[in-house]
């Protein structure tokens, strides 16, 4: 059965959906069958890997609405072994459908259900918001990860999601917990970002991984080319940070994989 994780913070500009795909991506790279559950309505994980938003795509909306099965909405990206369901502005749709209907918070949980046997992970990349769609995706989830950028309001906004978190495991996902934060668009070169970063890892302690994000330019291109950094550049800083990380969330989890030193 694969651990489902949610990629959430409802600061937008954090590197949350850069985080999702590209950590998906070298997983991938490191023989696990991985889906991304684009659920954010702007469809930018769609979009940076590679699939064409258009009126004929089938979308997460399309499962929710009952029209199509969730293995039908199921795309194939470049990327072996990375499965996407895509997300197009239709989804925006849903968040008002939702509420109307009977166990609106564990619709997408049913759904994922029918393909959860068919991939290692599964990572859903939620919306900057707290509303039904990211509800959905934590009543869903075994984890969350958070991305934050290393920045002075770094932390605002913060405690509303640790206390969303929270109310969703007493009331919907007992389960659920944060898996691991992770520290984007760093640049060590100035001391305010080190001072963030410290008052980061004092609150989250070990939750915090030891690998951080670099600013990147060649981070910030990729997804205009549809392609994770993998892909676009693995070499680039941004593109050994992501490998990295992908190891090191791997040794959280005690995963084994394949034994690949560089792209």
């Amino acid at each position: 059965m694969g651990k489902i994780i949610s990629f959430a913070n409802q600061k937008g500009g954090v590197g949350k959906t850069t985080t999702c795909i590209n950590l998906a991506s070298y997983l991938s790279a490191l023989g696990k069958k991985v889906l991304v559950v684009d659920m954010d309505p702007q469809g930018n994980a769609t979009s940076g890997l590679g699939i064409t938003k258009n009126q004929k795509i089938l979308t997460l909306y399309d499962a929710i609405d009952g029209d199509k099965e969730i293995n039908e909405v199921v795309r194939k990206t470049d990327i072996q072994n990375l499965d996407i369901i895509p997300a197009t502005v239709d989804l925006a749709g849903a968040e008002v459908e939702l509420v109307s209907m009977r166990g609106r918070e564990k619709v997408v949980k049913n759904l994922l259900k029918k393909v959860r046997d068919n991939y290692d992970y599964i990572l859903i990349d939620c919306p900057p918001s707290l509303g039904l769609l990211t509800i959905n995706a934590l009543t869903t989830s075994n984890s969350v990860v958070i991305p934050i950028q290393c920045e002075f309001f770094a932390l605002e906004g913060l405690t509303q999601l640790m206390n969303t978190i929270k109310l969703v495991k007493k009331h919907l996902n007992e389960e659920i917990d944060v898996e691991g934060v992770i520290l984007t668009m760093k640049d060590n070169r100035s001391n305010l970002i080190q001072e963030v970063s410290q008052e980061i890892k004092r609150f989250f302690g070990k939750k915090v991984y030891n690998t951080s994000i670099p600013r990147s330019i060649r981070l910030a291109e990729a997804p205009s080319h549809g392609k994770p950094i993998m892909t676009y550049d693995a070499r680039s800083r941004g593109g050994v940070a992501y490998f990295e990380l992908a190891k090191e969330f791997l040794d959280r989890n005690k995963d084994s994989y394949k034994n690949i030193t560089k792209f």
